[in-house]
């Protein structure tokens, strides 16, 4: 009896130290699309009318490519009636960083940024800029990860 006591305790607590301790693999992903609500715009963003709302789809790709356990590519949908690629994220301390380069009309590259919170594969409130041409920015309302 005292044997079985043993071996069922010696099996236990490895596994219960696994489960209570912090690892990477219990780290959420922020891979999914996400709905982002712009509002109190200010300048207007890419064609929008100035103090307009716009609403976007951000979709993450969460591989670690750009040098960060969590950081990636960046498509954002419904933008100007189509979908913009080539975007990248990282996620620092508990902050998300998502950039795209994106030519003007008059053949200036100009930036297009949204910086939040985030933590445990969500996104909070934060803001959204467009850096060139007109400099505009806004409040950027982030919904569920699925929700677009």
């Amino acid at each position: 009896m005292n044997n079985k006591i043993r071996t069922l305790i010696a099996m236990a607590v490895p596994v219960l130290a696994f489960a209570l301790a912090p690892s990477a693999a219990k780290a959420q992903s922020y891979t999914g699309n996400y709905p982002v609500a712009v509002t109190e715009v200010k300048a207007g963003i890419a064609g929008t009318i100035p103090g307009g709302n716009v609403n976007f789809c951000l979709e993450l790709t969460d591989n670690g490519d750009y040098g960060r356990p969590h950081s990636g590519t960046a498509t954002l949908g419904d933008y100007e009636g189509g979908t913009l690629t080539g975007g990248e994220f990282y996620v620092l301390g508990n902050m998300i960083f998502v950039n795209f380069a994106i030519s003007s009309d008059n053949g200036e590259t100009v930036g297009l940024v949204l910086f939040a919170p985030a933590s445990n594969g969500k996104i909070g409130t934060g803001i959204f800029g467009d850096t060139g041409g007109v400099p505009s920015s806004g409040l950027a309302k982030v919904g569920a990860k699925g929700g677009c």
